[in-house]
């Protein structure tokens, strides 16, 4: 069984994630999506929200569960035994870090290889700090965020 973790703060999750998930829970027989739970991290919105709405999105989605973890991704990884993480990249600027952190992810994680999926176009300008500023100040994020995220 080909296991994927897609890890991340989804601090929301943005309509990108959304279409990332959406196109990696296809090549695998279980994709996690799961919160990577940070404590030196401050977080807009709680640890029970975002996993609330990642469950609302992928619902009807019999291949992708949803978890949290604190710690190492490739720990987690491990005890859900992942062999595969998935990654987005919006731009160059993604691939450099994403590039150096799956290079460790392999060593520490004793193999895990890391697929990276590029965000589509329409989808490449959104970012969760983005999204956060906007949801701050009393924006209209509905063209960034699955709907399940607007009625917080």
């Amino acid at each position: 069984m080909k296991i994927a973790v897609f890890p991340g703060s989804f601090d929301p999750i943005t309509l990108g994630h959304e279409d990332l998930i959406r196109r990696s829970a296809v090549m695998f027989d279980k994709l996690i999506v799961a919160i990577g739970v940070n404590s030196q991290k401050k977080y807009l919105f709680d640890l029970e929200q975002r996993l609330e709405w990642l469950e609302e999105v992928f619902s009807g989605d019999a291949n992708i569960e949803i978890g949290s973890y604190e710690g190492l991704t490739v720990k987690y990884c491990k005890e859900q035994k992942a062999k595969f993480l998935v990654r987005g990249l919006r731009n160059s600027n993604d691939f450099e870090y994403e590039k150096q952190i799956s290079q460790l992810n392999y060593i520490l994680g004793e193999g895990i290889e890391t697929t990276f999926l590029v965000s589509k176009p329409e989808y490449s300008h959104i970012s969760s700090s983005i999204v956060r500023e906007i949801l701050k100040n009393n924006g209209d994020a509905s063209a960034l965020v699955p709907e399940q995220v607007l009625h917080k």
